[in-house]
C-alpha cells in the first residue's frame, strides 16, 4: 500500500503548460533571451536559506545556533575554494574568463550582507535568548573575581606554556600565518630588552587549545557559563610583554586557498605527491581577513598589506571570528529540551535483523532510504560479506569515509580471513585527503589491492560488490548509493542506498571496477549510465525525447532531484524541453543557475530548493512519456565536474513497487513541502513556499504546513514501532 504524505493530491503535482505552437517541431534554442544565474551567487543564496533555519523561532535554541556555526562552515570552504580566480582577477586590474575586479566586488558585497545578517542574529536574538535559560559566555568585563581567578589560572596552566609571542622586526618578519587559525595583533609602545622600538607583535594561538572553554561550576553561580579562548588571551596579553604598555589589538583570522592543485600527468606517484601538497595547503594564497569590529584601521591596515587583499576583503566582525568553531560550546551544553528531539532511525523496513542478505536479495532487491532507515543495513551487508566463508571477493570505492571507519576496520578483517580485496580509494576527496591516504596505506601494508582511479578524474562513484561462490557458481551481490560509506554522515545526509542481486546490475559493476583497476577499454554496460563516457549524453537524449514526444502532443513529465544543476548543455536541454511543452520540476537544494517560470522562456520550469532538519543529499531522476516511466538514481549533480572530470554513476530502478516508493518520498513529499521549501522566482530569487505568493496558479501548496522530512521521520518511526510490537 503506498501513501502519499499529503492527502488528496496527485502521485506527481502538475502544472498548467505552455503549449508548444502547432507543428513547431524544430529545435529550439535555449538561450536567446535566457540569462543564466550566477554560480557564486547561488551559493550564497543557498546558505541564505540555511540560516533561515536559525531565524526560526520553533526551532530548538541549540540547534539555531548549529545552523549559524553551518553557515560559516560553509562560509570558509566558499573562501577557500570559490574566491581564488575572482581575486586575482581584482587584483590584475583584468577580466579573465569569467572573473572581474566588477565580479569580486559583486562577490564581496553579498558574502558581506550574509555574514553581517549572521552576525546581527547571534547578538541581538540568540545571545539574549541563551542569557534568558542561563547560559552565557562570559567576557572578562562581566566576569566576578572567582572566575577572573579560574581564568587566571587556566591561562597559567593551559595558555600560556604554548604561547610564543612574536615581536616584528626585520631579524623577527611577519610569521606564517595557518589557514583559520586564531591569531591576535598588537600594538605596543615603548622599548624592546634591547632599547629599539618595535611596535607590532603577533600572538599566534595554537589549534590544540580548545575555542570555548566551559567553567565549573564552583565559579558558575548555577548557571552554564562559557568563556572563549579569545577572551582568556586577551585578558592577558598585557602580562605577555613585560616592560611594555599594550595598545590597540585586535584578534583576526586569513583564510586561504585550499584547493590542492596537483597535475596528475606529471607526478609518478599520486599518493606521495598529494602529501606533500597538504603540507602547503595551511599556507596558501590569502583570500579573506575576519578581525575584530573594534580592530584599528591602522592594524587592519597593516595586516591587509602583509596578507596582499584589497579593503573589500576585510571582514570586520562583532564577536568570535570563527562561528563554526561555536560546535565546542553545542556540544558542551546538556540541555535536551534546547535540541531537536532525538530522532532514532528504524532499521530497514524491507530488512529483518538476522536474516542473510543473501538470501534476501535472492528474492528481490532492497532499498534504504536514509537517515530514516539505519545505514547499519549497509553494515551488515558487508559484516556478513566479511563473515561468510562462501564471500572470496569484495571490492569497494572509497570517498569519504572518515578517520575513524567501522567500514574500514571490516575491510581489514576480510583481508585478514583470506579475501580478496579491492579498493578504490579517492585520493583527492576534497579536505578528506589525509584520511583516505591514511586508509589506503593500511589497506596496502595489511595485502589489499588499492587503485587511485583513472588519471584527472575523480573516482565519486559509490559501490561495493561482493562475489560470493554458491554451489558450481560465482554470484555477485552489490550496494550503490547515492551518498558515502561514512555511517556519521549517513545519520545526518538524505540518501538512498540500492543492495540487489540483478545480474545485469552487478555485472556492469564489476565491468566498472575492473576498467578503474585496469584502465581498459570499457564494455557496453547493461544497464548503467557512466561519466564521463555516456552520463552527461544519455541524459540530454533522454530529456530531448521527451521534448520531441511533447511536441508530438504526448503527456511527459520529468522531475530531478539534486545537490546542484549548473552544468549548460543540460540547462540547454532542460528549457528546449521545457519550450516544447515538458512539464519539469527541479527540487534542487544548493546552486542552480536556471532560471525558472521566466515568461516565454522557462514557463514550464518549476525550480525548489528544500532545507531541513537533514541535509538533502539524493540525486533521483524521474522521465515519463504517456504511461512509460523510467527513475534513475545517482552519485551526480549536473554539473560540469560530475559528467566530465569524475567517474560517476547512474542506475535504473526497475522493479515498479521499488520505483513507486521513490517516487512518493523523494519526490512527491518534497514537490508538497509546504514548511521547509523554497520556490525560485523568475527573478532568481527563492522565496520560503509558505510567503511565496509567485508561485502561480497550479503550483503544489499546503495550508498545514507539512515538512518531507518530518513526515518522513514520522512514518520511519511508526514502522519501526509496528515491527517492535509483539505479534498475536
Amino acid at each position: 500500500m503506498f501513501w502519499s504524505i499529503v492527502d488528496s493530491v496527485p502521485v506527481l503535482p502538475e502544472f498548467a503548460s505552455t503549449p508548444p505552437a502547432p507543428g513547431d517541431d524544430a529545435p529550439v534554442d535555449a538561450r536567446p533571451g535566457l540569462t543564466l544565474l550566477d554560480r557564486d551567487h547561488a551559493i550564497l543564496a543557498f546558505n541564505e536559506r540555511v540560516l533561515d533555519w536559525a531565524h526560526r523561532p520553533e526551532v530548538p535554541l541549540i540547534e539555531r545556533l548549529r545552523y549559524i556555526s553551518i553557515v560559516s562552515s560553509n562560509l570558509d570552504e566558499f573562501f577557500e575554494v570559490r574566491i581564488a580566480p575572482h581575486l586575482a582577477a581584482h587584483m590584475a586590474g583584468e577580466r579573465k574568463g569569467n572573473y572581474s575586479m566588477e565580479s569580486f566586488e559583486r562577490l564581496a558585497e553579498a558574502a558581506h550582507a550574509l555574514v553581517t545578517r549572521q552576525y546581527e542574529l547571534y547578538n541581538d536574538e540568540l545571545i539574549p535568548a541563551f542569557a534568558a535559560k542561563g547560559i552565557q559566555i562570559i567576557s572578562h568585563g562581566e566576569r566576578n573575581p572567582a572566575q577572573r581567578k579560574w581564568v587566571h589560572d587556566y591561562f597559567e596552566r593551559e595558555v600560556r606554556p604554548l604561547l610564543i609571542p612574536v615581536g616584528l622586526d626585520p631579524a623577527h618578519p611577519f610569521p606564517q600565518v595557518a589557514n583559520k587559525s586564531l591569531n591576535f595583533i598588537v600594538r605596543l609602545s615603548g622599548k624592546d630588552a634591547f632599547g629599539r622600538e618595535n611596535p607590532i607583535a603577533i600572538v599566534k594561538l595554537p589549534r590544540v587549545l580548545p575555542r570555548m572553554i566551559r567553567m565549573p561550576a564552583k565559579v558558575s553561580g548555577g548557571k552554564t557559563l562559557f568563556v572563549a579562548l579569545s577572551s582568556i588571551v586577551r585578558a592577558h596579553l598585557q602580562s605577555m610583554f613585560p616592560g611594555r604598555e599594550v595598545g590597540e589589538f585586535s584578534q583576526f583570522r586569513v583564510t586561504r586557498h585550499s584547493d590542492l592543485a596537483v597535475d596528475e600527468e606529471d607526478v609518478k606517484n599520486l599518493r606521495t605527491a598529494l602529501r606533500q601538497g597538504l603540507q602547503h595547503r595551511h599556507f596558501g594564497q590569502a583570500v579573506r581577513l575576519e578581525v575584530s569590529a573594534s580592530c584599528a584601521e591602522s592594524l587592519a591596515s597593516f595586516l591587509l598589506a602583509q596578507f596582499d587583499l584589497p579593503p573589500q576583503a576585510l571582514y570586520r566582525v562583532h564577536g568570535p571570528v570563527n562561528l563554526a568553531r561555536l560546535t565546542q560550546m553545542i556540544d558542551l551544553i546538556d540541555e535536551p529540551q534546547l535540541r531537536f528531539a532525538p530522532y532514532q532511525a528504524s532499521y530497514p523496513v524491507a530488512l529483518l535483523p538476522g536474516q542473510s542478505f543473501f538470501e534476501r536479495l535472492q528474492r528481490g532487491d532492497v532499498l534504504i532510504h536514509q537517515p530514516f532507515e539505519s545505514f547499519e543495513g549497509v553494515m551488515a551487508f558487508l559484516r556478513e560479506a566479511v563473515q561468510d566463508p562462501q564471500v572470496l571477493a569484495i571490492k569497494q570505492t572509497i570517498y569519504r569515509t572518515g578517520a575513524d571507519s567501522q567500514m574500514m576496520d571490516l575491510l581489514r578483517e576480510a583481508v585478514r580471513r583470506g579475501k580478496e580485496v579491492t579498493a578504490v580509494v579517492e585520493l583527492k576527496a576534497r579536505f578528506d585527503e589525509e584520511a583516505n591516504i591514511n586508509w589506503a596505506e593500511m589497506l596496502e601494508s595489511i595485502g589489499a589491492q588499492v587503485v587511485y582511479g583513472v588519471v584527472g578524474l575523480k573516482t565519486h562513484a559509490k559501490m561495493l560488490l561482493v562475489t560470493r561462490r554458491e554451489g558450481r557458481h560465482m554470484r555477485r551481490y552489490g550496494h550503490l548509493s547515492t551518498g558515502n560509506y561514512n555511517p556519521r554522515t549517513a545519520a545526518l545526509y538524505t540518501d538512498i542506498s540500492h543492495l540487489t542481486a540483478d545480474p545485469l546490475l552487478t555485472a556492469d559493476m564489476e565491468a566498472v571496477f575492473v576498467h578503474l583497476a585496469s584502465q581498459s577499454r570499457l564494455p557496453k554496460l547493461h544497464r548503467m549510465w557512466l561519466a564521463p563516457f555516456d552520463l552527461h549524453r544519455n541524459l540530454v537524449a533522454r530529456i530531448d525525447a521527451l521534448g520531441a514526444a511533447a511536441a508530438a502532443g504526448e503527456a511527459t513529465r520529468i522531475v530531478a532531484k539534486m545537490n546542484a544543476l549548473t552544468d549548460e548543455a543540460l540547462i540547454a536541454a532542460l528549457v528546449r524541453a521545457g519550450q516544447k511543452g515538458v512539464k519539469i520540476d527541479l527540487i534542487v537544494r544548493g546552486a542552480c543557475t536556471l532560471p525558472a517560470r521566466v515568461p516565454g522562456l522557462t514557463d514550464n520550469i518549476r525550480v525548489r530548493s528544500v532545507i531541513g532538519r537533514f541535509l538533502e543529499h539524493s540525486r533521483v531522476f524521474y522521465f515519463r512519456q504517456g504511461h512509460d516511466e523510467s527513475l534513475y538514481l545517482s552519485s551526480a549533480d549536473w554539473m560540469n565536474r560530475n559528467m566530465m572530470r569524475r567517474i560517476e554513476l547512474a542506475w535504473p530502478v526497475t522493479d515498479p513497487v521499488l520505483r513507486q516508493r521513490l517516487i512518493d518520498e523523494c519526490l512527491v513529499a518534497y514537490l508538497h513541502d509546504g514548511r521547509d521549501a523554497w520556490n525560485q522566482g523568475p527573478d532568481g530569487i527563492y522565496r520560503r513556499v509558505d510567503k511565496d505568493i509567485s508561485a502561480g496558479e497550479g503550483a503544489p501548496r499546503t495550508t498545514e504546513g507539512h515538512g518531507a522530512q518530518t513526515a518522513l521521520m514520522n512514518r520511519y518511526a511508526s514502522r519501526g514501532l509496528q515491527r517492535a510490537a509483539p505479534r498475536n
